[in-house]
């Protein structure tokens, strides 16, 4: 089985359960070795995301705001908008893996591993969301994610702009959205989702130290400094830097980033 043709195919499949399943039979040949990398194939560069046609796609300020978690409605379209991310965040991890060659093998370890967390932790937001007579497309969904992915086809713009920006940002919201769900105390459902954020938040900071590490390898194959980071981010996102956002200063920096970079993020912030 060669790499790069089947991750292809898999990248192609626009239907969620079918992806999820492609995707961890695939994951399953390549830890076993059963498969060969042709690293002379090009990369389609994919105009649109796998789920057009599957998900009505909207403009991300016209998606349904996250509130009124109290009633079965609000919790769907809360935990609609994070399985709409950790889905897209399937794709871009396995987009990282397929558009890059000539990498470390443990390029691709890492990031079919990430791949490996999003198809488990969409399936769990799948569960939640029937336990709240919902489904993933049955809401709308916005596709910046994807464009995110399509505007960053070098390979240290791409590890700055999603594990590094855009998972990073994750870090810093989902504490707040745990601490919103639990004073839903005797809410069973919206205890079941607390623990699948708490999941995610701990496993999400491990994608994003993956987006780190190689992050700084390609700025060193290209002889960049790592402060580019920041131009980077001015140039897709303008004025994300000074922010007024709390910052989860812990998870970042066991994610890889360092105090200095979290100073320049929010200057009011206290890390050695």
């Amino acid at each position: 089985m060669e790499f790069f043709t089947h991750l292809e195919e898999i990248l192609r499949l626009k239907l969620p359960e079918e992806k999820c399943q492609a995707f961890k039979a695939f994951y399953s040949s390549y830890l076993s070795d059963h498969m060969y990398m042709d690293h002379s194939l090009s990369s389609v560069v994919f105009d649109e995301p796998s789920y057009t046609g599957y998900c009505q796609l909207v403009s991300p300020t016209v998606v349904l705001k996250r509130k009124k978690l109290d009633t079965d409605r609000g919790k769907a379209i809360f935990l609609h908008a994070i399985a709409h991310i950790e889905y897209a965040a399937i794709d871009l991890a396995m987009d990282a893996a397929y558009r890059f060659k000539n990498m470390p093998k443990a390029f691709y370890d890492d990031w079919l591993s990430v791949a490996n967390d999003e198809v488990r932790h969409f399936e769990l937001l799948q569960q939640r969301l029937r336990d709240v007579g919902s489904y993933y497309g049955d809401l709308p969904v916005h596709n910046a994610l994807f464009e995110a992915a399509y505007r960053t086809p070098i390979l240290h713009e791409r590890m700055a702009v999603v594990p590094r920006y855009l998972e990073a940002n994750g870090l810093d919201v989902t504490p707040m959205m745990i601490d919103k769900l639990k004073q839903l105390e005797s809410d069973s459902k919206a205890q079941k989702m607390i623990e699948a954020l708490e999941l995610i938040l701990k496993e999400e900071c491990d994608h994003v130290f993956k987006g780190d590490v190689w992050f700084k390898y390609a700025c060193d194959q290209a002889g960049l400094e790592y402060e580019c980071y920041f131009d980077i981010i001015e140039a897709h996102y303008p004025g994300s830097f000074p922010r007024k956002k709390q910052l989860n200063v812990k998870a970042r920096q066991a994610a890889g980033f360092s105090c200095g970079e979290l100073k320049r993020m929010n200057g009011e912030i206290e890390c050695s």
